[in-house]
């Protein structure tokens, strides 16, 4: 029997970035801009208010928070008295909205963007148009190193989002939300990022040569792709899974997926295999396993991810499931 988790907090634009730091759930809001921090009793607090829209945390070796500025195009740092300080500057880089971040251990940052304005298209299109060929943008991950300078680029991805270090270090696995699938990189000595491998395909070989084909089937699978991405149908659908925030599982192994299209979190393994799932409220963009023992599932869930309607309907949740 599938799980469900429980709402916990609600009143938020667009929760996302869920970490788990210093005994307390953090996250932000993309759609109000703002940080907060949640130790399990009463409301979340906000800790900082970040010009150009919240978007990424994480953290220096010194505890300093790292938060990305979406429309800013940068990376803040917010320093012990509480003034923001820009640590990274990405607008040469991107091509839409900086998105989610990784911060190691060294302190070194990994940051994506969606490579275009993907809202301004959706508002428009359907979701499933933006595979008519050529298909969307592709964009790299930023590698920075611990002081904010650009070590390097990756190849460029189909909107990378949320991202993992496995316990050694040596790989890091990336969700790609618009190609539907988790890729793994090398770590290298310096940093940098290798040659990308798959971790896991989301979606069936079949369907994606069918919704990216050129031709009249192609067409065809993206109108009907169109009319089962309607909430009442999608929400009756196990596949395809479009990956945003990730997290690993207690297990260390197996990665739990927020999957953008409709309201769960996924745990797969490498190669792609569905082993659980657990039923949330609304579409999830973030999910994190922590908590004091380090066995709840967190949901970050939304009614739309369009920031400027969340912003109105104030329908953003924090859900939980015990594991």
């Amino acid at each position: 029997m599938r799980r469900t988790a429980a709402v916990a907090l609600s009143g938020f634009g667009v929760p996302e970035s869920l970490r788990w730091y210093d005994g307390a759930l953090w996250f932000s809001d993309l759609a109000h801009g703002t940080v907060h921090r949640w130790d399990g009793s009463g409301e979340a607090e906000t800790v900082v208010k970040v010009p150009g829209r919240a978007g990424g945390l994480g953290r220096l070796p010194d505890g300093r928070m790292l938060v990305v500025s979406m429309d800013g195009g940068c990376v803040y740092r917010l320093e012990p008295d509480g003034e923001l300080a820009e640590h990274a500057d990405l607008r040469h880089l991107v091509g839409g909205p900086v998105n989610d971040m990784l911060v190691d251990p060294q302190g070194r940052a990994y940051v994506g963007n969606f490579g275009f304005d993907y809202h301004a298209f959706v508002r428009k299109h359907p979701n499933s148009m933006l595979y008519a060929p050529p298909g969307p943008p592709k964009t790299p991950i930023a590698c920075l190193a611990p002081d904010g300078t650009l070590l390097g680029l990756t190849e460029p991805m189909l909107f990378p989002n949320g991202c993992l270090l496995t316990a050694d270090g040596t790989t890091l696995v990336a969700a790609e939300t618009l190609a539907m699938r988790l890729t793994a990189f090398p770590v290298r000595p310096d940093g940098t990022l290798g040659t990308p491998r798959l971790w896991a395909p989301l979606i069936s070989p079949l369907l994606w040569h069918l919704v990216n084909h050129p031709g009249s089937v192609g067409r065809m699978t993206r109108r009907v792709s169109a009319l089962l991405d309607h909430p009442a149908v999608a929400k009756r659908s196990a596949s395809p899974i479009a990956p945003d925030g990730i997290a690993w599982d207690s297990d260390g192994e197996t990665i739990w997926v927020a999957n953008a299209l409709r309201g769960e979190c996924v745990r797969v393994a490498e190669g792609g295999r569905v082993l659980d799932r657990v039923r949330t409220s609304q579409n999830t963009l973030s999910c994190l396993v922590a908590g004091r023992d380090g066995r709840t599932l967190f949901a970050a869930t939304v009614p739309t991810d369009d920031p400027v309607r969340a912003a109105e309907l104030g329908g953003g949740r924090i859900e939980m499931c015990r594991l």
